[in-house]
């Protein structure tokens, strides 16, 4: 009987070297040792940010500039753009947005493939002359930088519906219009993208009220720029 033990015991390490060795001297000459999916699942949270998620499409649209030119998604066909929803009168978080907007214009000016949409929710007072006024204020240089103007209801829709980034009016708030703080990033075939947070979900816009929120967006710029 212990003969056969032997026997089985032995048949079962020879099938394993057969089937399961050269697996793993494969992977330790590919350099792929740690690489089973299990694992990549544990590690998701230290290279998060190499690749940047495609949220989908960005929604159509057509605006007028500050120069009273038509604007549309064809105007940036070709190039990375940072877009956010403010408007000029707003005492609260717009001009910090403005600020981080000015410091992301500064790093990449000059560049013909990058540009900016500010797309005023207020644009019953912010008319393409308010909007240059406003631009010349800000100290505003780079001829890729559009403020743009429109239909409220229109505006609406593209930012709560479109973007799904919050705009609304309400008269209790200082400056009777609530929006959110954040940047979406459009890369040059005109798809939303983002980086993942440190457990892996896509955090889908960035934080322009926020220093880190400005410095991830730079850097994603960087590289939807190479691509």
């Amino acid at each position: 009987m212990k003969n056969k033990s032997y026997i089985g015991i032995s048949f079962i390490i020879l099938v394993f070297g057969i089937l399961v060795v050269p697996k793993i001297v494969d992977r330790i000459k590919t350099d792929s040792v740690v690489s089973a999916d299990r694992l990549d699942k544990i590690q998701i949270g230290s290279n998060v940010n190499e690749s940047l998620v495609k949220i989908g499409p960005c929604p159509k649209f057509e605006l007028i500039n500050q120069n009273n030119l038509k604007i549309s998604n064809e105007s940036f066909k070709g190039k990375v753009v940072v877009m956010e929803f403010f408007f000029t009168s707003c005492p609260t978080i717009c001009p910090k947005m403005n600020q981080s907007m000015l410091a992301i214009e500064k790093q990449f000016f000059g560049n013909p493939n990058f540009g900016i949409a500010s797309i005023s929710i207020d644009p019953d007072k912010d008319s393409p002359k308010v909007l240059k006024e406003h631009a010349e204020l800000l100290g505003v240089t780079s001829s890729n930088w559009h403020f743009l103007t429109g239909n409220k209801e229109y505006i609406f829709n593209l930012a709560n519906k479109g973007f799904n980034l919050y705009a609304g009016e309400n008269s209790k708030v200082s400056g009777g219009f609530e929006h959110s703080g954040l940047f979406a990033l459009i890369d040059k075939n005109g798809i939303i993208r983002c980086r993942r947070d440190q457990y892996g979900n896509p955090i889908l816009y960035y934080d322009g009220l926020e220093a880190k929120g400005v410095k991830d967006i730079q850097e994603d710029i960087k590289k939807l720029l190479k691509e």
